[in-house]
């Protein structure tokens, strides 16, 4: 079972009790109105909530993959039930983006090769599960094509994150409190097991 620490296995157990009752993966959602940048060819999406149940009853012919960067991932936290953290894309400290005031970022170019290793790993094949979780559900879109022109079948976006979208009004305004892993009350911690981290090499 790929926990990152026992301490989490009763926290994992009180989420998955909480999602017993959720049947199904799609049933009451209408992805036809999903925004186009959070579509994938191959259509298959799933939420925070609904990622945390499938692989909880699939968990040995589930890949659970966490594509945000590792700074991302250093200062957020992560997913308990994460199988391998494979990141699209890096920050590169050596430009500045000003549309989106933040730092340039870099592609990674092995992201597909990687990906394809914690399959293997795993025992796994392109036919399998896999489940991609970016931010906010822009980044996994864009991974989940990837994977799908490399021969992935089954290759699911999580369409809210591990943050989840922004309050659109309110006090909370442009805060990433809506949906989401964190916001969905899912098992994730601070402390990072080096075992599933992503180093370049």
């Amino acid at each position: 079972m790929n926990k990152f620490s026992l301490k989490h296995i009763f926290t994992t157990m009180m989420a998955f009790a909480m999602l017993s009752s959720f049947s199904s993966l799609t049933m009451a959602d209408d992805w036809s109105k999903l925004n186009k940048s959070k579509q994938t060819k191959l259509g298959l999406y799933v939420t925070a909530k609904q990622a945390y149940k499938l692989t909880m009853d699939n968990m040995d012919k589930t890949l659970f993959v966490d594509i945000r960067t590792p700074s991302e991932l250093n200062y957020l936290g992560a997913a308990t039930v994460m199988d391998a953290h494979v990141p699209t894309v890096f920050m590169d400290t050596t430009g500045w983006n000003d549309k989106k005031h933040r730092y340039n970022r870099a592609t990674n170019k092995n992201f597909v090769s990687d990906i394809t290793k914690a399959l293997k790993k795993k025992g796994l094949s392109k036919s399998d599960t896999v489940i991609l979780m970016c931010r906010s559900g822009k980044r996994s879109a864009s991974a989940a094509n990837m994977l799908a022109a490399d021969g992935y079948t089954k290759v699911y976006s999580v369409v809210d994150g591990y943050e989840g979208g922004k309050v659109k009004k309110g006090k909370d305004k442009g805060k990433r409190m809506k949906d989401g892993w964190k916001n969905s009350g899912l098992p994730w911690t601070y402390s990072l097991d080096k075992d599933y981290m992503y180093f370049t090499k």
